[in-house]
């Protein structure tokens, strides 16, 4: 099967002017993610791993260089035409679930579909689908508030998986749940991946993270100090 890559990253340089400084957070950054692959950007706080995932996730633009994701030059397109990419493209993973609290779990879930023009029987039908395969099936008209960390997490997994995503941004997905939970989701994470060939980039600071990962970047004052293969927990 021919590599096909997912992201490619190309002498991408990120800088701040902090008053009458320039902080240049990230340096001279290549990099290739190959569809399917699960890497993390591994490194401390302070590291520059989550303005990559900015840069990576077309969040913000680079001050020199620049990224293409699934062949598009995203570093070149407007903010109107980032929103539509993403929308197609991309899904995200937050640390913090970032569920809304006024809708539903189904309702939540449903949400990119709903971004997409999807009618609403068909998109709550893809939500509640996937939000009985993480396990929430009794929890399909529960508002945020009504569940736990885990199963706001996992909440937040379906939403991220339900449009099928070619690529999703995990950014530190667990870092507020216990370890058998976190066990848990990582491995739910991984599994949607590999049925779909979906590529994850796995943000973290944590070493038992990384550990479900193919790969690991680790980040050290912006540089990239190794690109190794991780040995990845099924």
């Amino acid at each position: 099967m021919t590599k096909e890559i997912a992201i490619e990253v190309r002498d991408l340089q990120k800088e701040y002017h902090v008053g009458d400084e320039v902080v240049v957070a990230l340096h001279r950054i290549n990099l290739c993610i190959l569809r399917g692959e699960i890497c993390c950007i591994f490194g401390t706080s302070g590291s520059g791993k989550s303005t990559l995932l900015n840069q990576l996730a077309g969040m913000e633009k680079p001050s020199r260089g620049g990224v293409i994701v699934n062949g598009v030059p995203i570093s070149l397109l407007d903010e109107e035409q980032l929103a539509a990419f993403r929308q197609k493209n991309i899904g995200f993973i937050f640390q913090s679930y970032n569920l809304l609290p006024s809708l539903t779990a189904t309702e939540n879930v449903a949400l990119p579909l709903m971004f997409r023009g999807v009618d609403r029987q068909v998109r709550e039908k893809a939500a509640n689908e996937l939000l009985s395969r993480v396990g929430l099936a009794g929890r399909l008209s529960h508002y945020p508030g009504q569940m736990s960390g885990g199963q706001q997490q996992r909440a937040g997994i379906a939403r991220a998986f339900v449009s099928r995503p070619s690529i999703i941004f995990a950014d530190e997905p667990t870092g507020n749940l216990d370890t058998k939970t976190t066990a848990e989701i990582m491995q739910m994470m991984t599994a949607f991946a590999r049925r779909y060939r979906q590529t994850i980039i796995l943000v973290t600071h944590d070493p038992e993270m990384a550990k479900y990962a193919d790969r690991i970047v680790t980040l050290i004052d912006g540089r990239i100090v190794s690109d190794t293969k991780g040995d990845r927990i099924e």
